[in-house]
């Protein structure tokens, strides 16, 4: 029988840069659509067969490495390969647990330098890209969830270690690219749970509590203030911790902009680009240049490696960095609205679903949520 490897343990592996190679069994279209970092695509189902001719195809692959760790979408075909190979010879073989679907719910806690009052800790969810924050008044022992994904453990988990009670839960807009944990978390833990007052508008169909243009509420002596920026979604609100960190949600991320068909589509995407375009140079830009931005997603490209960082280090940047940095933030308004319909993008897989289960219109069993949230994010422009 072979070995077993946890996602986690094959994060370790990758990170600390242990020799190995990994071999991905699923169809073409799933492994280039996105992978583990470094895999290599052998495709092998769970009927199949591992013939003397293939051997061959991956010696060559393997490239004088002796040791294999195998993965597929759920760790059926992938632990039928790894048998396969066993019966052919090769020793040293692991299979990768739960196979993509596990690794898709691998979690990062990585602390952001902060200089005040505030702690602030990124929670990254490495293979979707998704980052959500636990923002902490340590004196007071009290702290707020933001932007958190629906494996709340992950949240809560980094709070209790550091005996911190989360006394609020924010989401900063509607998602389309994965389940929402907010109001589920709020509601563990008895909680208030706060969207922009605009999420009415939205056609929210759950209790929240509403946050206005520029109201300010407290974690301990924490100040967190919300920031209107609709353009993203309509809602879309960034929470402004202090006077130092700014959580822009699918704003404005480190090396790019939030998209506007998800919820406006193709036909009115540019009054949305057009609120995006007034939300950051308006609003955002006009913080100090100081100011950390710390976005609500990192692109996640088809090798399965982040657009800006690396996980366990803070994807992060300040507006000043950015204002002078980031080319779409230079452009006139009419340039800016033109880039952004113009632009093709794959839209998140399912993000119709996702929107209607994260409006409260539709509900979903945890297996499902997974099979809906396969793949990268693709809230970027």
């Amino acid at each position: 029988m072979p070995a077993k490897v946890t996602p986690e343990r094959l994060a370790d592996m990758l990170d600390t840069g242990e020799e190995f190679v990994l071999l991905d069994t699923r169809p073409e279209e799933s492994y280039e659509a996105w992978h583990v970092p470094g895999a290599e695509h052998f495709p092998f189902d769970a009927e199949e067969s591992l013939s003397d001719g293939r051997t061959d195809d991956i010696d060559a692959l393997l490239d004088g490495h002796d040791r294999i760790v195998t993965i597929c979408a759920k760790g059926i075909s992938s632990d039928h390969f790894a048998d396969e190979l066993g019966d052919a010879g090769y020793d040293d073989v692991a299979v990768v647990t739960g196979g993509m679907e596990a690794w898709s719910q691998v979690y990062e806690t990585v602390p952001v330098p902060t200089e005040g009052r505030a702690q602030i800790l990124q929670v990254q969810r490495r293979a979707k890209g998704c980052l959500g924050y636990v923002v902490a008044d340590p004196v007071a022992g009290e702290a707020a969830v933001v932007d958190p994904t629906r494996h709340a453990a992950e949240f809560r988990a980094p709070a209790a270690e550091r005996d911190w009670e989360i006394t609020r839960v924010f989401d900063t807009h509607v998602h389309a690219d994965h389940v929402s944990g907010g109001r589920k978390l709020a509601e563990e833990l008895g909680v208030p749970y706060h969207l922009g007052a605009a999420a009415r508008e939205r056609g929210v169909e759950y209790e929240f509590e509403p946050l206005d243009r520029n109201e300010v509420v407290e974690v301990g002596d924490v100040q967190i203030k919300a920031v209107g920026a609709p353009g993203h979604t309509t809602e879309m609100v960034n929470y402004l911790v202090g006077d130092e960190a700014l959580l822009t949600g699918d704003t404005l991320f480190v090396d790019s902009v939030g998209r506007t068909e998800l919820e406006f589509g193709d036909d009115a995407a540019a009054e949305g680009a057009r609120m995006q375009y007034e939300s950051l140079h308006r609003t955002l830009l006009a913080e100090p240049d100081t100011v950390a931005v710390l976005p609500g997603h990192v692109d996640v490209n088809s090798e399965g490696e982040f657009s800006e960082g690396r996980p366990g280090e803070p994807v992060a940047s300040t507006v000043g960095d950015l204002r002078t940095g980031l080319d779409l933030l230079g452009l006139s308004g009419d340039e800016f609205v033109e880039r952004l319909t113009d632009a093709d993008h794959e839209k998140p897989p399912n993000y119709e679903e996702v929107i209607a289960i994260n409006l409260g219109i539709e509900s979903v069993e945890a297996d499902e949520a997974t099979e809906l949230e396969m793949g990268p994010n693709r809230c970027s422009a």
